[in-house]
């Protein structure tokens, strides 16, 4: 049982208006935390589009695309460039230094990247 307080109407402890406050508190700061979440995936996706293709030098080797992946050599490819072929295990760290070549079917290059 409740205890009552003798100034409450009908001798009873009046909860509602602090329960109601609470959830209000409580979903204002699920939100707020949502928003930082949205916030700070967005500058991630605008920093990785800034950077582009030019930390790399992938811009000069878009020529690959389309050839098949047996034309690559790696003495000709700056220095750390990862070949990705078609269910290969990467680790996904982003690197704006690495240029990364992504074999795809028919074993032909995919697409040239930094990352």
């Amino acid at each position: 049982m409740i205890p009552s307080r003798p100034d409450s109407p009908g001798g009873q402890i009046m909860t509602q208006p602090f329960r109601a406050a609470g959830l209000g508190l409580v979903a204002l700061l699920a939100l707020g935390a949502c928003d930082k979440l949205k916030t700070g995936g967005a500058e991630v996706e605008s920093a990785a589009a800034t950077l582009g293709t030019d930390g790399c030098g992938a811009v000069n080797h878009q020529s690959l695309v389309g050839q098949s992946a047996s034309v690559l050599n790696l003495d000709q490819l700056p220095a750390g460039t990862r070949v990705i072929f078609p269910g290969m295990p990467v680790t996904m760290d982003y690197r704006e230094d690495r240029m990364n070549v992504e074999v795809g079917g028919g074993d032909k290059v995919a697409r040239v990247f930094c990352g």
